[in-house]
């Protein structure tokens, strides 16, 4: 199956995060990145890249690294709990690693990393020093884990898409209110 990534989380750290699918379902649980293709494909998509490029198993392994350092911390803020210090002493190294490593851009004035695993790296440091935290969502399908920004107006954004989990969720209530009507 071709992996079309989905990019719903509003920042580049959220997409990465969310390369894990079901993460809260073991008996569905896919890990995007688990084939260098897909790596590749999302690269791409993300806009981390340009061209297609030779993704190797070390590019992976960072991604993925920063991938779980970037859900250590975000998981718990998204629904309002506090990451544990191992966390956040993960994701300070992480942070610290790349911007010690990045260069300075004078037009656009900004941050710049040489390669995609530092590219992605600066975009989770963005996301905190950028980014109304407070608006930082876990998608309300309880196996699905994914996070986003609700830029919503009132903030009432529940689901990773509504045409997904939402619809699904959807689905289930009407399934159980015609069950429900049948047996009275």
């Amino acid at each position: 199956m071709v992996y079309r990534p989905e990019l719903i989380g509003g920042q580049l750290a959220l997409d990465l995060v969310n390369t894990v699918a079901w993460r809260f379902d073991p008996a569905r649980v896919v890990d995007r990145f688990d084939e260098l293709a897909n790596v590749e494909s999302w690269l791409v998509a993300a806009g981390v890249i340009t061209d297609r490029a030779v993704v190797t198993r070390r590019l992976r392994d960072e991604l993925v690294a920063a991938r779980g350092v970037a859900f250590d911390v975000l998981g718990p803020l998204a629904v309002g709990d506090r990451p544990d210090h191992t966390a956040i002493d993960a994701l300070h190294g992480l942070i610290s690693e790349v911007v010690g490593s990045a260069t300075i851009d004078l037009l656009p004035f900004g941050w710049r990393a040489d390669d995609p695993a530092g590219v992605v790296r600066l975009a989770v440091w963005r996301l905190f020093e950028d980014e109304d935290l407070s608006r930082l969502r876990r998608c309300a399908d309880d196996g699905c884990g994914w996070l986003f920004l609700d830029r919503s107006k009132n903030g009432s954004r529940r689901w990773c898409s509504s045409g997904d989990c939402g619809n699904r969720a959807r689905a289930r209530r009407h399934y159980q209110r015609s069950r429900d009507g049948a047996t009275a």
